[in-house]
Parts: C-alpha cells; structure tokens; sequence
C-alpha cells in the first residue's frame, strides 16, 4: 500500500478533494518518514514537527481549498520564510529570523501549500562543499548541490514538492543525482524577491517533484507563461535536437550511455531526433559563465566580507575579494558574448520541439563534494528553461537522468513535452 507521504502532489490533491485525505494525515505521514529516515539523510536545516502539524490542522479547516491545498513543500534555507530562520549554512546568520517570506514562499501559501521546513545547502548557496545532506540511495554519496536538502528529501519521501536555486547546476545536478524530477525555468520567470543573491545574472529559482503534472502545477501556480500560444503535442513526429553540449569531454559513461538510450527510446516512440552541434561561439560559455558568476559574486558578498569576513567560507571569501580578479571589461565581454548566443539560441532551439541533453557528468560521486555544474552552466548563462528527467541508472546501480531545454520563455511547452517524454525514460526499465 502506498503511503501518503510517497504520493505525489497532483494524486494527494485528487485524494483531499474528494475528502480521502487529510492535511494533517499527509504531514503526519512526512514526519514519520523524517523520523525514520532523518539520521541517514540529515536534509533538514530547520524543522519544527509541532508548527507544521499546526499549519496543517488550519488549513484542514479552511472551506475554499487552493490549487496546493495542504501539500508540503520543503525550502532551501536561502530562500526567506517569516515563520523559519534563514541561515544559509553560514555562521553569519546563525539564528537569523527575518520574519519575512520570499515572494515565490508568499505565492506558494497563498495557493495553500504547507511550507514544511528549511533544507540544508552549501553556504549561501555558492560552494561545492557540501553540507549535512546526504544521499537517499546511499549515505556515502553527495546528493548534489548546492540544493542538497531539497533533491535529498523530495527523493526520500519526506516532503512532496521542495524549492531550490541555481546559479550554475544546483537544482538539475541534484535532481539527476536523486532520481527526481528538477525544473530551472526561464530566468526572470519567477519572482526571486528574498532569495539571497550570489549572480545577479544567474540565480533562478529551482523546483523539485516526483512528476512532471507536480511541475505543471506549479507552473501553474507561479503564472508561467510562453510567448506563444502552446500547440497540442505529440510524441510520434515529434523533432528532438540531440545536444551534446560543449562540455561533452566531462561526461562520464554512465551519462553518455543514458543520452545514447534516450535517443533510442524517443526514436522507437516515434520521434525524429537529429544531432545538434551549436556554433562555436559556445564553445566559450563555460568560461563565460564562470566570470559572470565570479564578478557578480564579488558584489553580492561585499557586504558580508566587510562586516565580519572572519566568518565567511574560505571560497565565499575569495568570491567576495574577488581573487580571480575579474575586471569589468571582462565581466561585460562575458555578459555581451552571452547575450548574442541567447538570441541564436532561441532561433536554433525554435526549429525542434525539444533539445535533449545531459544533466550531470554521472551518478552522484562519493563523499561530500556536491559535483561538478559544467554540464548545466551553459544553459543558466542562456537563461532558457530546463527540465531535469530521472530514469536511468549508472554502473553503480544509482541514479542518471536527461534534460530537456527550449527557447526562453517556452516553460509550458517545454513541461508538456516532458510529460510525453518522462513516462518514456521513468518506463525504460534499464540501466544505463
């Protein structure tokens, strides 16, 4: 028998409105997972058992139910909530209770979601060594980064749906790592008012979920919207693009096997898929990335190296003094460069109805470090949307999934591709 907490948001809601289910039932299920699972996983950076159960039984008695009516939502603890601390893994904010919620957390309890807890993450987000969170299929592994807690507990049961960001690979790499489904939409898309900022040209809000209807949901309920109208989609005559990425040299086999056996799988599904090699021109994003990342850091944590820099990560310390040194003329040829290659890759990416490419090197490596972004930093600095698919599975028997990306602003199309495409990997029974 499933378990309420193992339900995924679109099925709960189907169970509460038809009164099958209570909220109170579904967090008390989440809090049993948590308490079983917790001393393995640690995803959590702040949980209060009581407050949610609390939140629960008000919304149970609330007559007009919104579209997230109840369903628990995990927050990755750089993201503001006035009821929780935001600590950012860092000393600095240790016990810091803004009282205040992030404009993506305000929406989400509006539409009637309970914000469970505070997930654990690098320090502001922003280094790859991890924090407390490990993997749910194998506690010597990392769940990726830097939205460790959020893939980790979405992945294990304990919540439903989980918030993260990313700047470079921190909501995709994780969700490949865990087995789930991840979802960094177009950059701007959604509302990151509260969201502690390390590049102001990058950090988008991440989603987490066991399907692709829980994304279209909260598609949904954060208003995303296409630049043109969505057209019916079908799998069969369908045209693919087969993207390698210039950042192929790192893939490790588990990955190149997956991308060759979800090229097959779309073809036996009757999809046209056709090789795409982007102009050279991005063959430089990689690096373009790193210095948009590294001289919009050196921004964003100026006021934390100024005020007690004694504190701060030693790598968050170097972003702050800038020991790249990147100047601005190099930050400007790096924002331009990407600039042009978003407008030939919107062109590029119209002609198909998807692009597939990797979404992380391998399986999620042992120990702490929270892996490698190369694979995803070139479609954060694109700011397309990207749909992370779980499926596959590496040498080591864990987890390898695919992404999907697609022009800017193409969110809701890019999910209604995914919804054909996913049950296709999820089904394929396999290891890659």
């Amino acid at each position: 028998m499933v378990r309420a907490n193992e339900l995924t948001a679109t099925h709960a809601l189907r169970l509460m409105r038809a009164g099958d289910l209570s909220v109170e039932a579904l967090a008390q299920a989440c809090l049993e997972r948590i308490r079983e699972r917790d001393d393995v996983v640690r995803a959590w950076a702040y949980l209060d058992p009581e407050l949610v159960l609390r939140n629960a039984r008000e919304l149970d008695k609330r007559e007009i139910k919104g579209p997230l009516h109840g369903i628990p939502i995990a927050v990755k603890d750089v993201i503001l909530t006035e009821d929780m601390p935001t600590e950012h893994n860092s000393p600095l904010y240790k016990g810091s209770f803004p009282a205040v919620d992030a404009g993506c957390v305000k929406t989400l309890r509006a539409a009637g979601a309970l914000i469970f807890g505070k997930t654990d993450t690098t320090e502001f987000a922003s280094v790859t060594r991890g924090g407390t969170a490990r993997h749910p299929l194998d506690p010597g592994r990392t769940p990726g980064g830097s939205s460790s807690g959020s893939a980790a507990v979405v992945a294990d049961f304990q919540a439903t749906i989980a918030l993260g960001t990313q700047t470079a690979g921190s909501t995709i790499r994780p969700g490949s790592f865990c087995g789930i489904y991840a979802m960094k939409p177009t950059w701007g898309a959604i509302n990151r008012e509260g969201l502690k900022m390390l590049a102001l040209s990058l950090d988008t809000l991440g989603l987490y979920a066991r399907s692709a209807e829980d994304l279209d949901l909260l598609a949904d309920v954060f208003a995303l919207e296409d630049r043109i109208p969505v057209a019916p989609f079908e799998l069969r005559g369908a045209r693919i693009a087969s993207c390698r990425s210039p950042a192929w040299d790192k893939v490790e086999p588990a990955t190149r096997d997956a991308f060759e056996r979800g090229i097959g799988l779309l073809r036996e599904a009757g999809a046209d898929v056709e090789p795409l090699e982007l102009p050279d021109a991005f063959d430089s994003l990689g690096e373009h990335h790193a210095t948009v990342m590294a001289g919009e850091a050196h921004v964003s944590f100026l006021s934390e190296i100024r005020a007690q820099g004694e504190l701060l990560h030693d790598d968050v310390a170097a972003l702050a003094k800038n020991s790249k040194g990147i100047s601005k003329s190099a930050l400007l040829t790096a924002l331009d460069a990407a600039a042009a290659c978003r407008v030939t890759f919107d062109a590029i990416a119209a002609g198909y109805d998807a692009v597939l490419t990797p979404s992380a090197r391998g399986e999620a490596p042992e120990g702490t470090k929270t892996g490698e972004a190369a694979l995803n930093a070139i479609w954060t600095l694109l700011h397309v949307p990207v749909v992370q698919i779980p499926g596959f599975k590496g040498p080591s028997g864990m987890p390898v999934g695919l992404s999907l990306t697609s022009p800017r602003y193409t969110d809701r199309r890019l999910l209604q591709v995914t919804r054909a495409i996913g049950p296709l990997f999820e089904s394929s029974g396999t290891e890659s």
